[in-house]
């Protein structure tokens, strides 16, 4: 038997998103005006990096920005919908289309001027390098006789 767990709210997100379809459909646009999705990002830390790896299919380069300002690493950018298809003609619009930002607060110690970005496969990866000072190094230890 299968545990599942009881979620009060399921049914009422379910109508919200049936109301949002609806509205949509009618208004000739997205329910809320602008449509906002977020991709699914990886952080982690190296020796000498911190690392992010964002998940964009369907984009390019072009579409998307990275910036650092203050210590916070933004990336932003927009997927847009460019298929035709008359109207009321889709069966099923899973996919996510809009205007996207995440932002992530940096730790102190990194390199800010040297970041550096790659986009490929539908995946952008920022390099933020740690400054020399925040990296990790091996305390040499002398011997000698205790006083």
């Amino acid at each position: 038997m299968t545990n599942v767990r009881f979620d009060p709210f399921r049914d009422i997100t379910s109508f919200r998103d049936d109301l949002n379809r609806l509205f949509a459909g009618a208004l000739g646009g997205t329910a809320t005006g602008t449509q906002t999705w977020a991709p699914a990002v990886d952080v982690f830390e190296t020796n000498d990096a911190v690392m992010l790896k964002a998940e964009l299919p369907g984009l390019s380069a072009e579409d998307v920005s990275v910036e650092v300002d203050d210590n916070v690493l933004t990336i932003s950018g927009e997927r847009i919908l460019r298929d035709s298809v008359e109207k009321g003609q889709y069966y099923r619009l899973e996919r996510s289309y809009g205007t996207f930002s995440r932002s992530l607060s940096l730790p102190q110690g990194i390199k800010a001027d040297e970041v550096a970005a790659t986009f490929t496969d539908g995946v952008l990866e920022v390099t933020v390098p740690k400054a020399d000072q925040a990296k990790p190094r091996k305390v040499a230890i002398a011997a000698g006789e205790a006083a």
